[in-house]
């Protein structure tokens, strides 16, 4: 994915709709409807949501209400979770990621979707163009398959005699998975690593490919509602582990570089009000995220044996002791 084509995108979306446009309360109350794969209604991207809304000066309660449709990382569970948002006819439907972006696209033609951290929502098929999405559909890139190869980079950075990493995924979490693996396997070839793409279709499945991988060997995995729970199922084994959202170091995991679930639902809030505005989301483009993290945990370091080296310290955004 274009950076640029993001960036010119971010760029339409601020001219089109100054912020004073937004502040304005508005006479309906609004019903959202949010569709995530968590284990509980209160995802960051669903908060960051909410914050957003309210520095826009609509208010939960006051301007909009929520509908909270979770799958506790069951993605066969998206479809109907989707269709039950739009029988209970919500205005609109926030989703977190490829998967429900991709349920709720599938469950509704007419009720508007906005998403956040979709990787790459072109190469998904949840979007026809990012400048002119089409259809009723746009939202906001965490860029997790832009960044892949960084993020072998920056493994690399924190292992300099490392050799290998495993790409431990989910082969039925969608085209975005697969775009990401290729990413991966064309990065590695670069940075001079082999990369050994795992598919773990179970948590069983990925149990077992986990406990194959040395323990002088990286890993890389992918933001996915999975019921594999690989990331979580990486930490617990202490693997050296690149994770795309910070999210995964508040549980131990090692590090991290790309967009953070919060702000990015943050940042999604400003389409909606948008598109309750009366601007259809086939004209409102896709935007990527506008900030991106690096951040490492010391303390999992520390665990695995492991020396950060200054040069990369000093390029981390936050350091977890």
């Amino acid at each position: 994915m274009d950076r640029r084509r993001f960036a010119r995108s971010i760029a339409c979306g601020l001219l089109a709709a100054p912020f004073s446009a937004f502040a304005q309360p508005t006479a309906k109350k609004h019903r959202i409807g949010t569709l995530t794969g968590a284990w509980a209604p209160n995802h960051p991207g669903v908060e960051g949501l909410r914050d957003g809304l309210t520095a826009l000066g609509l208010h939960e309660g006051r301007d909009v209400v929520f509908d909270h449709r979770f799958t506790e990382g069951n993605p066969g569970a998206m479809p109907a979770a989707a269709a039950e948002l739009v029988a209970s006819r919500v205005d609109l439907i926030f989703t977190q990621a490829e998967t429900a972006t991709l349920a709720a696209a599938r469950a509704t033609k007419t009720i508007p979707i906005v998403f956040a951290n979709v990787g790459d929502p072109v190469a998904s098929g949840i979007v026809r163009e990012l400048a002119h999405p089409g259809a009723n559909v746009t939202g906001v890139s965490g860029l997790t398959t832009e960044l892949v190869p960084k993020r072998l980079e920056i493994l690399k950075a924190l292992v300099p005699n490392l050799r290998r990493v495993w790409a431990v995924y989910d082969p039925m979490s969608g085209p975005e998975t697969r775009a990401e693996v290729l990413r991966a396997e064309q990065a590695a070839r670069v940075l001079g690593l082999e990369l050994l793409a795992r598919p773990a279709r179970t948590a069983e499945e990925a149990r077992a490919v986990i406990a194959t991988i040395p323990p002088g060997d990286g890993a890389l995995t992918f933001e996915r509602a999975t019921s594999a729970n690989i990331g979580a199922q990486l930490i617990e084994s202490h693997k050296l582990t690149v994770f795309a959202s910070a999210f995964w170091l508040d549980f131990g995991g090692l590090v991290a570089y790309g967009a953070d679930y919060r702000d990015v639902g943050a940042q999604a809030a400003r389409l909606v009000v948008k598109i309750f505005a009366g601007t259809p989301p086939r004209d409102i483009p896709v935007e990527g995220a506008n900030k991106i993290q690096l951040v490492i945990n010391l303390k999992t370091a520390k665990a695995l044996g492991l020396t950060i080296p200054t040069s990369v310290l000093l390029r981390a955004d936050r350091v977890i002791q």
